[in-house]
């Protein structure tokens, strides 16, 4: 009976000891966030491109669409941008804390998303270039607007990249943009820079810098 009661003994022992190491694996294999950080919001604050806006960037709402009219508000160029998620012509972004979507919809034979939002969201900061250019230059693109004699570039984080689906090459003589959507306006090239502003005259004012 009594050694019986001690080979009882020894391995309920046993037992609880092997429980206890198993749980204690369990819990070491878990995935940890970040410290001090619950794993769900670890997860929400991933990214899938980190950079900033290449562009001054128009938007209705919440909504940044490829046709940037430029009658909108806009994200001015070299804001800090986090793209959490790419979905279909979609994609969901942060700005400095508040959220944006991107939505591919006019250019979506020409390019996919992915390579529409890689243009809008760069690696390096626009403004660092910016800083290199002419004071009145600087002013032009600071107010989304345009003036002779501008770059491509320096058109571009002005007012954005023109819709590929009107503009699939850029070296044409022009490139078509739209200050609404009933009201488009023309930006003319000769050797690379803007030779002149065309299109309706009131948009074309709009849309032209005149040194104030």
């Amino acid at each position: 009976m009594k050694e019986n009661f001690i080979f009882s003994c020894f391995f309920r022992l046993t037992v609880a000891a092997c429980v206890v190491v198993t749980l204690g694996a369990c819990k070491g294999n878990e995935t940890r966030p970040e410290d001090g950080k619950p794993a769900a919001e670890a997860k929400k604050e991933t990214a899938v491109r980190t950079g900033y806006a290449c562009c001054n960037l128009h938007y209705s709402g919440d909504w940044i669409s490829d046709s940037n009219l430029a009658q909108l508000p806009f994200i001015p160029a070299g804001t800090p941008i986090r793209v959490l998620k790419i979905d279909g012509y979609r994609a969901n972004i942060d700005v400095e804390g508040k959220p944006y979507r991107l939505g591919h919809d006019y250019g979506r034979a020409e390019e996919t998303t992915e390579q529409w939002v890689n243009k809008l969201v760069v690696l390096d900061d626009p403004k660092v270039k910016m800083a290199k250019f002419s004071p009145a230059v600087r002013a032009a693109i600071t107010k989304g607007q345009l003036m002779k004699g501008m770059t491509k570039e320096q058109v571009i984080m002005a007012v954005g990249h023109p819709q590929t689906n009107e503009n699939p090459r850029l070296d044409g003589p022009y490139w078509r943009y739209w200050w609404s959507s009933f009201g488009p306006y023309y930006v003319y090239w000769a050797k690379g820079s803007v030779s002149k502003i065309d299109g309706h005259s009131e948009t074309v004012g709009y849309m032209t810098y005149k040194g104030k």
